[in-house]
């Protein structure tokens, strides 16, 4: 819809402002969103305009981090700022972002602020935990970090109540080099199955060892080996022919289609001959 206002839209500065998408939060979402946005606008969208390049689409991201990823090893980090770099992406790390309207983002730098124009923002830099790590924070001691969730120790419990696990979203948990893991369902996956264990362990008078966790990817979380079969097909198949095949705006516009003084004019004019 953007490239679709961009295309009608006349004046520089507001095609600009158009053509200006900001992802604020360079960890997984906000990195795989730039990487789709830079897909779409350097391959998918590529000759489809009469009026404008979708290719001189600015896309950046957002991070106050000193890098993208930050919960990733250095050097993937740097890995995935190339493959965006590639992509036409930017990121634009280091920065806070202040205030966020329909007509762009206000940064802050250290002292200084800046300002973006941007009609699309998207936000991926996370939310706030469930409500329920403030009750144990309040009750049991635990400590949040800034947003809301619980740190755990090793064996997914909280520091001096072994009694209490905490897993998934609502859980800041490290890996064994000690890097946070990330907020996704395999993690939880693992974390649910360990915490089983864990009390099984304890019901019998032994240990459980520390929570360790092993990328196996998503597929095989994928329900069904014919699912996984289909879905690897798919996958491989988008990704040797680099199709994309659906390019449909369906149901109302939600963006406001108004044309510029300058349009209005030229409209008024053919009107009346």
């Amino acid at each position: 819809m953007a490239f679709e206002a961009a295309e009608r839209e006349p004046d520089p500065e507001a095609r600009r402002a158009w053509l200006t998408f900001l992802i604020v939060g360079a960890g997984p979402a906000g990195v795989e969103l730039a990487g789709a946005l830079g897909e779409i606008a350097n391959g998918t969208l590529r000759g489809h305009f009469r009026a404008i390049d979708p290719q001189e689409a600015r896309i950046l991201v957002l991070e106050h981090d000193s890098r993208v990823l930050p919960s990733y090893p250095p050097d993937l980090s740097r890995k995935a700022e190339r493959d965006l770099i590639r992509l036409g992406v930017r990121a634009r790390t280091g920065v806070l972002v202040a205030a966020i309207d329909a007509q762009g983002v206000t940064l802050s730098t250290g002292r200084q602020t800046e300002r973006i124009a941007a009609r699309t923002t998207i936000w991926a830099a996370g939310v706030r935990a469930s409500g329920l790590g403030a009750v144990l924070a309040e009750r049991a001691g635990a400590p949040l970090d800034r947003s809301g969730r619980v740190v755990v120790e090793a064996g997914l419990t909280l520091p001096g109540r072994p009694e209490i696990f905490v897993i998934g979203d609502l859980a800041r948990c490290r890996d064994q080099e000690g890097q946070p893991l990330p907020g996704l369902a395999p993690v939880a996956i693992q974390q649910a199955r360990y915490v089983a264990k864990a009390i099984q362990a304890r019901l019998r008078g032994s240990m459980p060892p520390p929570f360790r966790y092993l990328d196996k990817g998503s597929l095989p979380y994928i329900v069904g080996f014919e699912n996984r079969l289909l879905v690897f097909i798919q996958w491989a198949f988008s990704y040797f022919t680099f199709n994309r095949r659906a390019r449909l705006i369906t149901g109302p516009s939600p963006l406001p289609f108004k044309h510029s003084p300058q349009t209005r004019d030229r409209i008024a004019r053919s009107r009346h001959g």
